[in-house]
């Protein structure tokens, strides 16, 4: 499914205009991106999941093309864990 086809279902079944859903979903989309900067790191959807910040540590990693160890340095990055009932969907059940 693509964000189109997002936009039109939620069009559909909300009775809006697809405009108003769009308007909807990147408002949804930018409030999470922001709860994600601030100092909270993580936000939660009941019957979706967490989306949140984690920390990953540096490492030494080998350049594949040189053979050539670096060190790659410690960062942030997103992640998604998946509710019980989105599990529970994505199975069938």
């Amino acid at each position: 499914m693509t964000k189109t086809d997002l936009v039109a279902r939620m069009a559909k079944d909300a009775g809006i205009t697809q405009k108003a859903a769009d308007s909807v979903l990147k408002t949804i989309v930018q409030s999470i991106h922001e709860a994600l900067k601030s100092s909270e790191g993580q936000i939660r959807i009941p019957d979706l999941g967490t989306f949140k910040i984690t920390q990953r540590k540096a490492r030494t990693g080998v350049n594949p093309r040189t053979g050539q160890k670096m060190e790659i340095p410690a960062t942030q990055v997103p992640g998604f864990t998946a509710a019980k009932a989105l599990r529970e969907a994505a199975k069938g059940e």
